[in-house]
């Protein structure tokens, strides 16, 4: 039967948004993705069952089998390279307007 199995947000700058949600949300980084050649990345990460560890590389074919056949659901940050340190970029769609399309992602 079909399930969800991820949903994506845009982000600035990976420096500072990993973390955020790695050590503050206790998320772990499970997957990444480089695209070098359209200056796109993407990290994957996923809250793991009570007792569970994870020792597998990001980026790796091991990672990759795992991110497409895991139980559960993974956020997908998207970082367009240069938006860290471009000053002209205002940033992404909030969301938060009225009509926008959205509103939040809830973490349990």
């Amino acid at each position: 039967r079909p399930t969800w199995q991820q949903t994506m947000l845009r982000i600035k700058d990976p420096a500072k948004t990993l973390p955020f949600y790695t050590d503050l949300l206790g998320f772990t980084l499970i997957d990444k993705f480089d695209f070098p050649q359209w200056k796109f990345s993407l990290y994957f990460l996923t809250t793991l069952p009570e007792g569970e560890t994870y020792d597998l590389i990001p980026g790796t074919k091991e990672a990759h089998d795992y991110l497409w056949t895991m139980d559960g659901v993974a956020l997908e940050l998207t970082h367009n390279h240069g938006t860290e340190s471009d000053p002209d970029f205002a940033g992404y769609h909030p969301g938060n307007k009225e009509k926008d399309g959205f509103g939040h992602i809830a973490v349990k």
